[in-house]
Parts: structure tokens; sequence; C-alpha cells
């Protein structure tokens, strides 16, 4: 009787040291990576709970548009025009509580957006010459 045949080799034995080299070399920079972005340090940052950035975004509530007032937290398009058509209205605003006038912004909108809003400063005039 004749041994029944061998089935062939998927990947050839020449190939096998190499994609073997290759492998292990890709789980090395696997690791490498993980290193170097903190992984063991515990500075990995969590996906769920990024950190706060600070990158500094103030608005001037008597200049800006739509598009600026309604990334501010706590807003939305709607409040952000409600925003811009009580400046046409009554002019601009001549502090920051002057927006709890505005319908939809309440003490707890204006604290959200606070930080973000840059200082209101009032010109003074002078005596007037002639």
């Amino acid at each position: 009787m004749e041994p029944p045949d061998t089935p062939a080799a998927v990947v050839p034995p020449r190939s096998q040291p190499l994609i073997a080299f290759l492998v292990a070399g890709s789980l090395g920079v696997g690791v490498a990576w993980f290193v170097a972005a903190g992984g063991l340090a515990g500075r990995l940052v969590h996906h769920d709970a990024p950190p706060v950035s600070d990158n500094g975004f103030t608005v001037n509530i008597n200049t800006a548009d739509e598009t600026e007032l309604a990334q501010l937290p706590g807003l939305g398009v709607t409040t952000a025009r409600r925003i811009i058509d009580h400046r046409r209205e009554h002019g601009p605003f001549t502090s920051l509580d002057g927006l709890l006038d505005v319908p939809g912004i309440g003490q707890v909108t204006l604290a959200a957006m606070r930080p973000y809003l840059q200082p209101i400063t009032v010109a003074k005039t002078g005596p007037h010459q002639p």
C-alpha cells in the first residue's frame, strides 16, 4: 500500500521564516507605539472621557454672527438668532448680564457661556467739545 497523498502547504516552507519575521516585526512596532504613546504610564486618552482642552475660543457678544454664537455652550441656532434680533432692537449689550433679557437664556445658560464671552467694554464719553 502506498501512503496517502500529503496536501500541499498553504505557504511554501521557504517563505515561512520571512512571514514569521514580518509578523514578529509588526508586533514589535505595535508594542513600541503603545509604550511611546504612554500605554504603560497611563497617558493614553480614554475615548469616552477626552481631556478638556483650552482652545481660547472667545466671542464678542456685540459683533459675533449667528454661526459664532451657535457654538457657545447651551446655545443653538434659534437662541443665536434671538441674540442678534435683541441687538438689532435694543442696541449693543452693555454687560454680559444683559443676555438674561434674551428669551431662552437663563442663569444656568449664561454661566455656561461666560468663559467663552469676551468682556464688554463700554466706551466712556467725555464732555462734548465744539
